[in-house]
């Protein structure tokens, strides 16, 4: 690892490995020799610091959050359909056993927080579960085991939990926002949504301004509450990670090892606690007063 210092080998363990465009005239500066190198003209190219994913700007692109996140998603819909396909009326398999708990568990989410009629929302209740889940899990590989094979395949920074990364986390949760916007207007329409936020909760004309503050706040709320709850949790556990894992050998043992398994329920309870809310999320927005 590219890391001299503890501080060094923390910095390099949370940095995404960022795709982007640096603008013509750009100084690029070796991190071994310190070489500087003028650009001379604009370059898509992938980020060899920290200052350089900063400096590619908004249109950057975590590559390692985008791929995990599609080999999660990809790993999720093989298992499933697999089981689907060898699924059997007569004693389950061990995966087929897994797979029933699971649906078993998400069709409970549903039908205790959502109270429309939506054939939508329980595959989505499942697929996010199910994915955040697998997600969440990459977490309890030991930190430095994919980082060295990513450096011995000339990749600098390579982070592997999508959900540690705001980017991640915030991908899922607009999504579940614009599905909330999507049928709150269904639903109710275009003018019933509005008077919804007008009237809510107070109904008078007089107190629509105010009204429309606090409606709007607590719908944009929503999403920042669903990514940042997600982040913020699996970000601090892989920090406590990559702090037990400076500490000398016989220490890293002695705490890893309890704390792997006491993440095994955090894996757990964030993707419960991020479809249970996104489903009472969904469930408001077919509410027809």
């Amino acid at each position: 690892m590219a890391a001299d210092t503890p501080v060094e080998y923390i910095q390099h363990h949370l940095q995404n490995l960022t795709y982007g465009k640096l603008p013509a005239g750009y100084e690029r500066v070796d991190p071994y020799t310190n070489d500087v190198t003028v650009l001379q003209e604009a370059s898509w190219t992938f980020a060899r610091t920290s200052a350089e994913a900063t400096d590619m700007g908004f249109m950057a692109f975590h590559v390692d959050t985008l791929g995990w996140s599609i080999f999660m998603g990809i790993l999720f819909l093989t298992i499933f359909r697999m089981v689907a396909k060898r699924a059997t009326s007569g004693v389950p398999s061990g995966l087929q056993n897994v797979v029933e708990m699971t649906v078993e568990f998400v069709q409970t989410i549903v039908r205790d927080g959502f109270h429309g009629r939506n054939p939508v929302i329980a595959p989505l209740a499942l697929t996010m579960f199910v994915w955040i889940f697998l997600m969440n899990s990459l977490k309890l590989i030991p930190v430095d085991f994919i980082p060295v094979i990513a450096k011995s395949l000339g990749l600098e920074y390579f982070k592997i939990v999508p959900t540690t990364d705001p980017n991640g986390t915030f991908g899922i949760s607009i999504g579940v926002f614009l599905l909330i916007i999507f049928y709150s207007i269904k639903v109710k329409g275009a003018g019933g949504f509005a008077k919804e936020l007008s009237f809510t909760p107070f109904n008078h004309w007089a107190l629509v301004p105010f009204n429309l503050v606090l409606e709007i706040l607590g719908l944009l709320t929503k999403p920042l509450s669903l990514a940042l709850r997600l982040f913020g949790n699996m970000y601090a556990g892989e920090v406590v990670f990559i702090l037990i894992a400076i500490l000398p050998f016989w220490v890293q043992w002695t705490l890893n090892v309890p704390w792997a398994i006491f993440h095994i329920l955090v894996v757990t309870l964030q993707a419960f606690i991020f479809t249970t809310l996104a489903v009472v999320y969904l469930s408001q927005a077919h509410e027809d007063h």
